[in-house]
């Protein structure tokens, strides 16, 4: 995940986990990155794939703040570097207030994914997601889809399921198929430890996390572990449910949910399709404007820094020893508690990063969502089974 403007943003989300790494890295003022590191990135980045698709993902901040200038240096340095039998492909996370007809024109022209910010309905949108000024961003997010719409640019919504709208599961989940009318959702559970600015992930006082069930285990509690924003563990499991229940009865195959798509696949004993319910992490490496090269999106904290692009290669820094330990230490790290589960080959402790609870006999490494999502994956083995059928059924016969 490329970060070409560091922390830099236009709107100032109450939630958002990335706005203080400016003041963390020490970044400058107006973080951009130069031309230099952009093709040191692309030209490396192509170089230590060995598959036939690259896929480049662009975030922020807001990504768009860098102006469309740099993207079209972003295609001409792809086309320079790919190789013969190359595909690149390119999406583009962005809340959307600064997107125009040429911004169309362009993400059309290049066969850029979009993926859009939204949070449901305005009078859940606008809790958290204000601008600079604290003015209301939902109205500009529909005009820039409207926009896309009218250009035939795909884009995809994202989610962040908070303390607020996760209150309100069917409002969000129609919202977003129905009326900004995407057919494919990512829905993020807004978890942030209340030292998530100054304390990386894993370095936490462990003396000081709550006990799983407790009241400092959830949002509410002055001395809670979280953010008062951050969801509950119990409504992020009946949020879950309650979609669930109308994505499977009306729109089964129509709407691709991922996280509901990855408990299908790895109920079938498929790969996880999101690296939160993988056995291992890893590979979701996040690059600052100025070439430095962290261990996860979640994770771009001086501990967790690889190295720099521009002193060592992506592919060295993507397979370092460091980088290995962090993917396995996912799986490895887990408690007891987690391993004697039923349903640890569905969640695999979830986000390492979210592991902020100890277990009822007192053992580090639980993942704060842990009741929920006991009550997801739980309810929805009510229907697994008819599911399997489905997609067994529809699978191609082997000759």
């Amino acid at each position: 995940m490329v970060k070409p403007i560091g922390s830099l943003c236009n709107l100032d989300c109450t939630y958002c986990y990335y706005l203080h790494k400016g003041d963390l890295l020490q970044q400058a003022a107006t973080p951009r990155m130069s031309d230099e590191i952009l093709e040191q990135h692309i030209r490396q980045y192509i170089e230590a794939q060995t598959g036939d698709e690259v896929v480049f993902s662009w975030q922020g901040g807001e990504p768009t703040l860098l102006g469309l200038d740099f993207f079209h240096k972003v295609v001409e340095l792809q086309a320079k570097y790919k190789k013969p039998w190359q595909s690149i492909e390119n999406d583009l996370q962005t809340n959307g207030t600064l997107l125009d007809a040429k911004w169309a024109t362009f993400l059309k022209q290049h066969n850029f994914l979009v993926g859009f910010s939204c949070d449901g309905p305005a009078r859940l949108h606008d809790k958290y997601r204000m601008s600079k000024g604290g003015e209301p961003t939902h109205a500009k997010v529909m005009a820039a889809a409207s926009l896309l719409r009218q250009y035939d640019v795909p884009f995809n919504a994202l989610c962040v399921v908070n303390r607020e709208n996760a209150k309100y599961p069917l409002d969000v989940y129609r919202f977003l198929t129905r009326e900004l009318r995407v057919w494919r959702v990512q829905f993020i559970s807004c978890v942030e430890p209340r030292v998530f600015r100054d304390i990386a992930p894993q370095h936490w006082d462990a003396a000081s996390l709550p006990i799983v069930g407790t009241a400092q285990a959830g949002p509410a509690a002055e001395d809670s572990v979280v953010t008062p924003w951050s969801v509950a563990p119990d409504d992020w499991g009946r949020f879950l449910c309650k979609v669930w229940d109308d994505w499977y009865n009306r729109d089964y195959g129509k709407v691709h949910i991922d996280l509901f798509e990855t408990a299908v696949a790895q109920s079938l004993g498929w790969p996880s399709q999101r690296c939160v319910s993988s056995e291992f992490c890893g590979k979701g490496l996040a690059l600052e404007y100025n070439g430095d090269v962290f261990a996860c999106d979640h994770y771009v904290y001086p501990e967790y820094r690889l190295g720099n692009i521009g002193e060592t290669h992506w592919g060295q820094l993507a397979y370092s020893e460091g980088q290995k330990s962090f993917a396995f230490s996912k799986r490895d790290s887990l408690p007891q508690y987690c391993q004697q589960c039923l349903y640890l080959r569905l969640c695999w402790g979830e986000c390492p990063k979210n592991r902020l609870v100890r277990t009822p006999d007192g053992k580090v490494g639980l993942n704060y969502l842990c009741p929920g999502l006991k009550k997801f994956y739980g309810y929805i083995q009510r229907d697994m089974p008819e599911i399997l059928r489905r997609v067994r059924k529809d699978q191609p016969k082997k000759v």
